[in-house]
């Protein structure tokens, strides 16, 4: 109750960091009952673990994409996330702002353009959408499921034209009520495009010691195999990665909730432990900690310049 009424009372944006991913649920479902004009929203974990070969499921990963790319256009006035899923490094915000589109009814669509797009964006072509990141081309129809979106959406054109944009029911493919504007996020965290992929290989060989043509993963990328678990090599994707901290808007609140250092300070710990494990095999290297986490002294630094509730 007392943070539905910070948020009313303070009319700045706020970033609450619990200690762990059940108060962030017990949480977003509290705030609403007590100030129902709010709408939190949730940034979740991949639920896996550091250095794990297996790959979120991409609802999560929609979800990740939605909250942090209103986050950082300044329209989320409530997020809420974990303080495990706060350390990890994002994709720059340039990233997200330069692959996210949106289309209006009546607008004018190049449909091999669109799917130009849709590829470089990550997402897969399929011959029905039923989850994010799926588009479907069937003559004037095009199913689109975009990240960050609780339904997908059918474009129906005339000619060139959008003349009609509704969403549908992914589970019998029926069309249910019109919109006007649908937005397209990046299909992935990551980008997948060859400029990227290239980069990726450049950056591997600087990181990593050895012939890279022995391992999977580097011969993948250079064939366009997204391999699972390549979440955990985001770094290798870009210049430069960001924090969450660099996606709060101006004037924007931090608070804590919980014993956040403790937790920080387990999963960091936890995460040099299996990379000592896992170091060793150089078929499948590995990103030190610090390069795919923020330290919890470099956390708790960054979090020091915003204003912080505790």
């Amino acid at each position: 109750m007392l943070l539905a009424k910070l948020l009313v009372r303070a009319e700045r944006p706020l970033v609450i960091i619990a200690a762990n991913a059940h108060d962030c649920e017990r949480l977003a479902q509290e705030i609403v009952y007590f100030e129902p004009t709010i709408k939190p929203q949730v940034l979740p974990d991949w639920e896996t673990l550091p250095y794990d070969s297996i790959s979120p499921h991409q609802d999560l990963v929609s979800l990740r994409l939605d909250a942090l790319q209103a986050l950082g256009a300044s329209q989320s006035r409530l997020l809420l996330t974990s303080a495990t899923t706060a350390c990890h490094r994002f994709a720059p915000r340039s990233y997200l702002a330069s692959r996210t589109f949106f289309f209006d009814k009546g607008q004018r669509l190049d449909e091999q353009a669109l799917r130009t797009q849709l590829v470089l964006a990550g997402y897969d072509h399929v011959s029905q959408v039923v989850r994010p990141g799926e588009y479907c081309v069937r003559g004037g129809l095009i199913d689109l499921f975009p990240m960050g979106s609780a339904l997908p959406y059918r474009l129906d054109l005339l000619g060139d034209e959008i003349e009609s944009i509704r969403t549908f029911d992914p589970d019998n493919q029926r069309s249910l009520y019109p919109v006007a504007q649908i937005r397209l996020l990046p299909g992935r965290e990551f980008p997948t495009d060859e400029g990227s992929r290239t980069s990726f290989r450049g950056r591997w060989r600087e990181r990593f010691e050895g012939d890279p043509s022995k391992t999977q993963i580097y011969r993948d990328i250079g064939n366009g195999i997204l391999t699972a678990g390549l979440e955990y090599y985001l770094p290798l994707f870009f210049e430069q990665t960001a924090t969450l901290f660099d996606f709060l808007p101006a004037g924007a609140v931090i608070v804590t909730l919980g014993d956040v250092e403790g937790a920080l300070q387990k999963f960091y710990a936890d995460t040099e432990q299996r990379y000592k494990f896992l170091s060793h095999d150089s078929a499948r290297p590995v990103l030190r900690p610090s390069e795919i986490l923020l330290p919890p002294e470099d956390f708790f630094i960054a979090s020091r310049q915003r204003s912080r509730w505790s």
